[in-house]
């Protein structure tokens, strides 16, 4: 893998990550389309690094208050709560992580497989989009919504489907406001991320990284960390006042056009 190869990858999972359009599904298509040898799973936890950096940055006033509500009960009681449905909803994705990641990885990694979920996730996304009152904050959020978001998050095991794009989807379906419907998903997302990142980094401890390659992962990284944080903050500003259709548009029209180059 070249360094001109690492940053593209990185600028795409930048993107992808937070934008519902599937992070892994599009890496599939861009090493497909354009003759790239897949470096293996161990560099996409590498730019799963360079993400976690990203929402981590982003949210880090978020989590400490979250985390000092935890440890500290004067703190507003409303802080407290939603840090334990977080930790409930991160349950279904990483149950799915743990035990389906690298077999869905390995089985679902054809271009018209990801294609088809492109196509059918963005069916959904417009009819969660468009149906309904969209006036929940993450404030009014229950056990049973948060778990039935966290079952969302474990179908992004299968590239395609989009981790950020079956949570907004879900919890648009509950009636959440588009941009808490964002917030949650990347809340949510950290520890999945964080979680995926460790067990990588726990294989590469025994293996470790080619000295060739040490370059293209630290490009990658740093790449996908600063694309990622610019996509998060101009994603929540983009649906305080638009709609996700561009998005559904986006992902039909990538779907269909990989199916028509399959054929």
């Amino acid at each position: 893998m070249t360094l001109f190869q690492a940053v593209v990858c990185g600028v795409v999972q930048g993107l992808a990550e937070f934008l519902p359009v599937s992070s892994s599904g599009h890496l599939i298509l861009l090493r497909s389309l354009l003759g790239w040898e897949d470096p293996g799973l161990y560099f996409d936890v590498a730019l799963h690094f360079g993400t976690l950096l990203a929402v981590i940055a982003y949210f880090f006033k978020d989590w400490l208050d979250l985390v000092r509500s935890v440890l500290d009960k004067t703190r507003p009681q409303a802080h407290r709560r939603l840090f334990w449905l977080l930790v409930a909803a991160t349950v279904p994705g990483a149950l799915a992580g743990k035990l389906l990641e690298k077999w869905a990885e390995e089985t679902f990694r054809a271009p018209t497989i990801v294609a088809v979920m492109l196509i059918v996730v963005g069916l959904l996304m417009w009819w969660g989009d468009s149906s309904g009152k969209l006036g929940r904050q993450l404030e009014s959020l229950e056990l049973p919504d948060a778990l039935k978001v966290g079952c969302a998050q474990a179908f992004a095991v299968i590239p395609g489907v989009s981790r950020s794009g079956s949570t907004i989807t879900a919890a648009l379906f509950l009636g959440l406001t588009r941009d808490a419907a964002a917030r949650l998903s990347f809340l949510m997302s950290t520890p999945i991320i964080a979680g995926a990142c460790t067990l990588g980094a726990l294989h590469l401890r025994h293996e470790g990284i080619p000295a060739d390659q040490r370059a293209a992962f630290a490009a990658g990284i740093l790449t996908s960390a600063v694309v990622g944080y610019a996509a998060v903050s101009g994603f929540i500003r983009y649906l305080r006042t638009n709609t996700l259709k561009p998005f559904v548009i986006y992902r039909i029209a990538a779907g269909l056009l990989v199916l028509a180059l399959s054929h």
